[in-house]
């Protein structure tokens, strides 16, 4: 970097920029703070209930444009959104050249990728306008490689030239360049991914997530009404409760502030002053732990059994069940085990082309004395960095969920003892996650 002053990145949710109002609330909370100096905006999100956000309404374009039907009705509204924000914030700004340049690309069969990511391009030359700040494409700063993934390095190395040059700017979310120049687009939620990659091209002391909730709760409020809010949680944690489900930031963020350490904090456009949560690579040494951080589920999961005597004793068996698995480009979640008998958890969309194929294959190969695959899963991860030092977690848990009359059906705990995954009928998620987190925190509520 080119100064010795703090830096933050800040990246802003579509819920954060829906409308002018929003955009009014969130320069305010760059400007109270000088150090909050690159911005990351997402496209506008929805302003009420019933309305569409951007992006949906732009994949409805491309949609429409793949089937030969008409989509200027769609772009039009796409347009009167952005009228209305430019007309909101009294700015002398016109997109008129960049829709021309929308529905020219898309008559001419524009890509999918390029078209989801305007919705964020044309956000951020208006937050950029608004702030008074430099604009930045995204595709001049991150790249993908031929497969389609991130290329980080190359991507770090521009990213960090880049900015040396600018003190205050607006990168928009989403997207960058695929190697043959055009445009490409991560996952829905990507521009969380944005902002990591932001954060550590200059080393920025802190990256805040902005969004619509006062930081991550402990279960998700969809299912348990006013979950507590968790003030400190470390990137593993936060990444396995991600990955199960937890949906305030794509997991797929951690992974560049993590290479340095840089804490996250997850903050509320709405109540600015809330501390939010704060994730960190390792909790400080005066950190007040609860036994359990988080609990998060997930169904659309299957099971296949494998029942073999003297499984254990056959070198190589194991391999030869996941080559097969390999094969099929089918990766699994968990393999519990015993003695004469294997459970190999697969994600079920993935099973479902090659279903019969695969159990074919094992039987050939494994010769198996039973093999069957129990469909209907949903896994549920119980995490926390207390639970290593304390006793008698997991009876807890178990008391909790037999308590609830619930039958489980697999139990795997991680080699770091972090978390604990139960594998229960998908029909019994949400009770699950409830029975264990009112036996961690209280009564339930009624």
């Amino acid at each position: 970097m080119q100064s010795n002053a703090a830096v933050k990145v800040v990246k802003f949710g579509g819920s954060s920029l829906a409308d002018a109002e929003h955009f009014k609330k969130v320069a305010d909370i760059i400007k109270a703070d000088p150090s909050r100096r690159y911005v990351v905006p997402s496209a506008p999100g929805k302003r009420f209930g019933g309305d569409s956000k951007v992006t949906d309404m732009l994949y409805e374009c491309y949609d429409r444009v793949v089937n030969n039907n008409d989509y200027t009705d769609i772009l039009d509204k796409i347009k009167e959104r952005y009228d209305l924000i430019i007309k909101g914030l009294e700015l002398n700004l016109s997109l008129d050249k960049e829709f021309s340049a929308i529905e020219s690309i898309l008559s001419n069969r524009a890509s999918c990728d390029y078209v989801a990511s305007r919705g964020e391009y044309l956000n951020g030359l208006i937050l950029a306008s608004y702030l008074g700040f430099s604009f930045i494409d995204a595709a001049d700063v991150i790249f993908f490689d031929s497969d389609g993934l991130l290329d980080s390095e190359k991507t770090n190395k521009v990213m960090c030239k880049k900015l040396s040059h600018y003190e205050y700017a607006v990168i928009p979310g989403f997207y960058g360049s695929a190697c043959d120049g055009s445009t490409k687009t991560f996952s829905r939620g990507g521009s969380d991914i944005t902002g990591s990659i932001i954060a550590r091209a200059v080393e920025a002391d802190i990256y805040e997530n902005w969004t619509d909730v006062s930081g991550v709760k402990m279960v998700d409020p969809r299912i348990v009404e006013n979950p507590k809010t968790i003030s400190v949680i470390t990137y593993s944690e936060l990444r396995e409760l991600a990955y199960m489900g937890a949906t305030v930031l794509h997991e797929d963020a951690i992974f560049p502030v993590r290479l340095t350490g840089i804490p996250i904090n997850i903050k509320n456009t709405n109540r600015p002053d809330d501390e939010g949560t704060m994730i960190v690579l390792q909790a400080p040494d005066d950190d007040v732990r609860n036994e359990i951080t988080g609990i998060a589920g997930k169904k659309g999961f299957s099971v296949i059994n494998i029942v073999k005597d003297m499984m254990n004793s056959e070198v190589g068996f194991g391999r030869k069940v996941l080559s097969i698995l390999e094969k099929y480009k089918i990766s699994f979640e968990h393999i519990p085990s015993g003695i004469d008998s294997m459970g190999v958890i697969v994600s079920s969309a993935l099973l479902a082309e090659s279903r019969e194929r695969v159990i074919n294959e094992l039987s050939c190969e494994i010769v198996p004395d039973c093999i069957s695959i129990e469909d209907n899963i949903a896994l549920v991860a119980v995490v926390g960095r207390g639970m290593v030092e304390s006793v008698g977690i997991a009876a807890r848990i178990f008391k909790a969920i037999g308590e609830a009359g619930i039958n489980v059906r697999m139990i795997d705990q991680g080699s770091t003892e972090n978390n604990i995954i139960i594998g229960i009928s998908a029909n019994d998620l949400e009770n699950t996650i409830k029975a264990i987190y009112y036996e961690f925190d209280g009564k339930e509520n009624s």
